[in-house]
């Protein structure tokens, strides 16, 4: 007989605080419109919604999409390569989701077929896309997920960015029967005095069913709702904007040190406080400037 096991969050020496948290930019409408990382949400909007509706929706976007934080301009695509200056502690403003898949490419691009074999990642705005109460927009999310075959891997990393804040879930063993108790999500946050985790593990969790469902999985709901939402105590930043360097290391160094069977009993594994220090981030931090990525 399997256990049961709990649906709350599983948190080590973790305590909560409420947080507030702003938007950085507030753009107007047609800045959205030529925002070049947006394309694809604008342009199912404006073929697919009507104009109340589309209006509701970008104000929902302004909030969710990670794309919509930083710098929203009308200038044309730049084919220059250009080195980014401020990383880590030196961060003057927060990774928006272009800079950070172009670094994230940078990192997985560094490892070695056979050591990826075991990880894939999901693009960092399929989450705040699936938190649009678009149904063309989630159906795009879950369309492009499939192609992933997911379930083939043993990890999942999927970076969130969600009240202006990076965030790093990652899915376990998640090809297994969901009665396995090596099945579980880990919740990766560089800022734990919020509550990032409790408010977002709903809609992880709908997330996840509908991932299931999409992939035509026959699970019960139930035992969705009792994998193991783990949020281990890591490196925290010091600062307001290094939230999506440390998820970029978190991946980088998790892909480093992940056992190749990942079992919830040797929890937290090398996820500590003391995982890395701010050395080593920044070490890390000027390798990816030097490669000079971002366009």
């Amino acid at each position: 007989m399997s256990r049961r096991r709990s649906n709350r969050v599983k948190n080590s020496k973790y305590v909560t605080s409420p947080g507030r948290v702003t938007i950085i930019d507030d753009c107007e409408e047609d800045e959205y419109l030529h925002h070049r990382s947006c394309w694809k949400h604008i342009a199912v909007l404006n073929k697919r919604v009507s104009k109340p509706k589309r209006a509701k929706e970008l104000q929902i976007l302004k909030l969710t999409a990670p794309c919509f934080y930083d710098e929203c301009t009308r200038r044309g695509r730049s084919k220059r390569r250009i080195k980014c200056k401020y990383l880590a502690s030196k961060l003057r403003k927060k990774l928006n989701s272009k800079a950070f898949v172009a670094y994230l490419e940078d990192v997985w691009r560094s490892f070695s077929d056979e050591k990826k074999n075991s990880f894939v990642y999901l693009d960092c705005l399929w989450f705040s896309m699936y938190k649009s109460e678009n149904q063309n927009i989630r159906s795009s999310v879950f369309d492009s997920i499939k192609t992933k075959q997911i379930f083939s891997k043993k990890y999942v990393f999927l970076p969130i960015v969600y009240w202006s804040h990076w965030t790093l879930l990652i899915f376990c063993n998640f090809g297994e029967d969901l009665d396995s108790d090596n099945t579980c999500m880990l919740f990766l946050d560089s800022l734990q005095t919020t509550d990032s985790s409790q408010r977002l593990e709903p809609d992880i969790r709908k997330f996840v069913l509908d991932v299931y469902r999409t992939e035509g999985r026959t699970e019960d709901p139930r035992l969705v709702d009792e994998i193991p939402l783990h949020v281990p105590v890591v490196p925290q930043q010091t600062n307001d904007v290094e939230c999506g360097s440390f998820v970029l290391y978190y991946i980088q160094r998790f892909i480093e040190d992940a056992p190749e069977k990942f079992s919830v009993d040797d929890m937290p594994y090398f996820m500590k406080e003391d995982w890395f220090s701010h050395k080593d981030l920044e070490e890390f931090c000027d390798k990816l400037d030097s490669l000079g990525t971002i366009h």
